[in-house]
Order: C-alpha cells, then sequence, then structure tokens
C-alpha cells in the first residue's frame, strides 16, 4: 500500500504566560491509501492537537508547529501558504469535529452549509449545489432531505447533527477523513449507525480515515492499525489485533485492563493510578514512569526511544530494549 500522509516529527507547542505546552512533542504517523488508523489515548494526550495540526487549524498564537513535516501525497503541509492549504482543505483533507452543534454555524441554513464546500472546491452554481447537498443528506442516512437541507442546526437532534457533519466532511470526496472523537456524546444506537455510515463511505469511496478517540471499541470495530499516544507522544503502534492480543506498553496494558468484560467476574474495574501529567509540567524521563508499576530507576531519568517489538509493532519502554 501506498502512503497517503507521513507525518514525521511533529511538534507543536504552546507559548504562554506560564512556559512551553509541548502538546505534540515529536509524532510519527502513516495512513496508507483505503486504511483505517486509530489515534488512542486519554484526554491531553495530544491526539486532537495532533489532528488539528494536519488540518492547520492550530490558534496563532499561542500555538505553533515548531518542527517536523505533514507529507500528503507530495506535498509538505507545514510549508504551504494559507491559501493553498484552503484549497486542500475540505477537497482532499476533510474532518468531523467533535462537537457538531459548536462547528455547525447557527445562523446559516444546513443545505448552506453543505453548498459552501461544493461551491468552492467543485465550482458548482447554487442550485446545483443545493441538488447535490440534497443527494449528500440522503446518503448519510437523513429523511426528508429536501426538507431538512432548509433547516437550522438547532432543529436537529445530535445524531442528525453529526451525519450533517459526515456529509459536509464527503462532499468532495476527499481522500483523507480525519475523524475527531466523530460518536462522543452519541448513544450507542446512533454511534453504532455512524460508525456503519463511515465503514461504508470508506468502502465505497477508499477514503482512508484517521480516527481520533478514547474508545476502545470504536478502535476494534473501524482501525487496521493502531497509535497509543501518551504526554504528546507515541507510546505504542501496531496492528489492531496486535494491540488487543498482545499488547506491549504498559499503558496501553492498562488501559485493556480498564475495559469492561462480559466473561469477567470481577467486582471491581482496574484502573491506571495516577493522572495524566500537565502538558506544561512534564515528568523527566519516561512520560507514564510516575503512574507505572514497572518503572525502574532509569525511566525516570532518560526517555525511551520507540523500539521495535516485531515487524509493524513500536513501542517506547525500556522493558522492549
Amino acid at each position: 500500500m501506498k502512503p497517503l500522509l507521513t507525518v514525521r516529527g511533529l511538534k507543536t507547542h504552546f507559548f504562554t504566560d506560564d512556559g512551553v505546552v509541548r502538546s505534540v512533542d515529536g509524532v510519527d504517523i502513516i495512513v496508507h491509501e483505503g486504511e483505517t488508523v486509530g489515534i488512542v489515548g486519554e484526554s491531553g494526550c495530544g491526539k486532537s492537537v495532533t489532528s488539528m495540526s494536519i488540518m492547520r487549524l492550530i490558534p496563532s498564537p499561542p500555538g505553533k508547529i515548531v518542527e517536523g513535516s505533514i507529507m500528503f501525497q507530495d506535498k509538505d503541509l507545514v510549508q504551504l501558504t494559507e491559501k493553498e492549504m484552503r484549497d486542500i482543505r475540505g477537497n482532499d483533507i476533510a474532518m468531523i469535529f467533535q462537537e457538531p452543534m459548536t462547528s455547525l454555524n447557527p445562523v446559516y441554513t444546513i443545505g448552506d452549509q453543505i453548498s459552501e464546500a461544493i461551491r468552492l472546491h467543485m465550482g458548482l452554481k447554487r442550485k446545483e449545489a443545493e441538488q447535490r447537498a440534497v443527494e449528500l443528506l440522503r446518503q448519510v442516512g437523513i429523511p426528508r432531505a429536501e426538507q431538512i437541507v432548509h433547516d437550522y442546526p438547532h432543529s436537529l437532534s445530535g445524531g442528525m447533527r453529526q451525519r450533517v457533519m459526515i456529509a459536509m466532511a464527503m462532499a468532495c470526496n476527499p481522500k483523507l477523513l480525519i475523524a475527531d472523537e466523530p460518536t462522543t456524546a452519541l448513544d450507542v444506537t446512533i454511534q453504532a449507525q455512524i460508525l456503519d455510515l463511515m465503514r461504508k463511505l470508506k468502502s465505497e469511496r477508499g477514503t482512508s480515515i484517521l480516527m481520533i478517540t478514547h474508545d476502545l471499541g470504536v478502535v476494534a470495530e473501524m482501525c487496521d492499525r493502531v497509535i497509543v499516544m501518551y504526554g504528546g507522544k507515541v507510546v505504542e503502534e501496531a496492528d489492531v489485533v496486535t494491540i488487543f492480543e498482545s499488547p506491549s506498553h504498559p499503558y496501553t496494558k492498562g488501559l485493556l485492563q480498564s475495559i469492561p468484560s462480559l466473561e469477567s467476574e470481577k467486582e471491581w474495574l482496574e484502573s491506571i493510578p495516577g493522572s495524566v501529567p500537565i502538558p506544561s509540567e512534564m515528568p523527566v524521563g519516561c512520560k507514564f514512569a510516575p503512574r507505572c508499576q514497572n518503572a525502574m530507576e532509569r525511566c525516570h531519568k532518560e526517555e525511551p526511544e520507540l523500539y521495535e517489538v516485531a515487524f509493524g509493532h513500536k513501542s517506547r519502554c525500556f522493558l522492549m530494549a
């Protein structure tokens, strides 16, 4: 498979009054054509900042991509002008944001918001763009699409708004879809429908997906490969079966042990002690060492590399060295 997106050594820092916050601190990601890659981790690990960096949507100031490259096909997105980036956003790379109510403009109709990208990137006239918007709403399973296209976001349910976001993202047939927590705040029935819809769009159009989530159930269902992040760094990377059956990093093991199981008769769920470090106060050495039961003296002084455990399986842990 050919790489569609290659992120190398990405560092995104925020320069605040309290000092430099290293939200993303040297991240490597590869997404191949037609592949779904999941990025998982607790809140504050840097996964959403990584996705916003790829889209070049980091607010500046205070944020800035200080190092690294983001190669999309043969273009380094870091080096592009804002105008060149606007041509790619929504056209070649689209994003489904975490909260559709804050991402949709309350004063424009659903049809106007979907049509905007179609008219900008595909050069269609207003009437043609509206017809395309109706067709897209039908494709994402929205009933009465001809009427809904004239409605405003507040009149739709959370699940319907998320479908509208997917319709907007898929309007120009993007090569890469970035989904940032696409099922957060939706009930399980609607979650399943949204995931089925994304899977269908991927199989029909061959779209690559970068899925940002903290839900390991979504990862198991959707992803081909998984990247686990902690403290702004990748701590483990492997195919989805390996991550669930043979995790090597203590953090990944802790995440998997915290999932409730129907087979287990435990009264209490496992938990990872401590909490995610504040980005402005990262510990010296391994970022996970203060919470790790296997931590050695070396872990508190040195930062481990991303070691190759097996072919295609990497882990940032001295136990793997």
